[in-house]
């Protein structure tokens, strides 16, 4: 006597191998993800012996739309942009683009001379370099300049 299969034995074995799959891709990026990051602006700090330098992705900005200040160890980055359109000589069809403003305080592991900070903004990054210092928190708030 033969025995006849089921035909959706095969496809049922697929589906289970891709959901095991699936599964251990959301895992390792939920692993992955930087639970702390809720602003949409992505950071990394970098600790280079005498300074640190801080890289900021914050494409579509224009240099005068970021803010950026340091007091207390906590080096503040903000931007705000105005999505408008020139002329209205038509009706969109789709708008994806829109206004935006970000803001992000990252708090460095020590003092840094605050009157030295330096910051530039190359293609949508910026990167900010603020030399150590060891000494008291009671200075006032300092602006820095983007070059």
């Amino acid at each position: 006597m033969m025995r006849r299969s089921n035909p959706f034995d095969d496809f049922e074995e697929l589906f289970e191998r891709m959901s095991k799959q699936f599964e251990g891709m959301n895992r390792q990026f939920e692993e992955n993800r930087p639970m702390w990051n809720t602003t949409g602006l992505s950071v990394d700090v970098a600790d280079e012996d005498d300074e640190f330098v801080v890289t900021a992705d914050m494409p579509g900005f224009e240099k005068d739309q970021i803010e950026l200040s340091v007091t207390d160890r906590t080096l503040t980055i903000g931007g705000t942009r105005e999505m408008t359109r020139d002329d209205d000589s038509g009706e969109y069809i789709r708008r994806e683009r829109r206004s935006e403003s970000v803001n992000r305080s990252i708090r460095l592991p020590e003092t840094v001379m605050e009157e030295e900070a330096k910051a530039t903004y190359t293609n949508g990054v910026l990167t900010v370099y603020l030399p150590k210092e060891h000494r008291s928190d009671d200075e006032d708030n300092h602006r820095i300049d983007i070059d």
